[in-house]
């Protein structure tokens, strides 16, 4: 199962459409960086955020998700609470080929300020915008900017196509926009 090249990842964007929009090369000047790397591409955080909260001494249960867990907020930065987390979602739309899985890494600089970025893989032919958590391991709270990069990906080809993809399984994740919270 090799880990496809930045030619590789290119083509397929502008080819097939995979990322949009797709940003072709490392921007860094300034920001967090985001756009194409050697192996992988650095996703970016959207301005919309789900920053967990118990002002209404809500529970969080992934079978009765409740609204009560969350304030809604959009801006350019968010600002994560100690020992807290946000939910947030790619600005980037994926779509996945049938023979590829995609795995998510945390970047470096906010793994050092102790953010800790949270994805289960893209599976094959799955597509949308990924609704991430992004964990603030720390005792103080922490900021993160929008529009800047939040993860990278990198796209692992299999060895042949699988039986059932997650296009075929109608999986209850797919074509999302947004954060998309807790189903069953």
């Amino acid at each position: 199962m090799p880990i496809m090249p930045d030619h590789w990842i290119r083509r397929m964007a502008t080819e097939h459409g995979m990322i949009e929009p797709f940003v072709e090369s490392q921007r860094r000047e300034g920001v967090i960086s985001f756009g194409l790397s050697s192996y992988g591409y650095d996703a970016r955080v959207a301005d919309e955020f789900k920053v967990f909260t118990n002002v209404d001494n809500a529970l969080v249960d992934p079978k009765k998700f409740s609204d009560d867990s969350f304030v809604t907020r959009k801006g350019e930065t968010c600002i994560i609470p100690p020992n807290s987390f946000v939910l947030a979602h790619t600005v980037e739309y994926f779509r996945i080929p049938r023979d590829v899985l995609v795995i998510c890494l945390g970047k470096s600089t906010y793994a050092r300020c102790g953010l800790i970025v949270n994805v289960t893989p893209l599976e094959p032919e799955w597509e949308g915008q990924v609704t991430i958590e992004i964990s603030n391991t720390t005792p103080l709270p922490a900021r993160i900017y929008a529009n800047e990069g939040i993860c990278q990906f990198l796209f692992l080809q299999g060895a042949g196509e699988p039986e059932i993809s997650y296009a075929d399984r109608r999986g209850k994740y797919m074509g999302q926009r947004g954060v998309a919270l807790p189903r069953l």
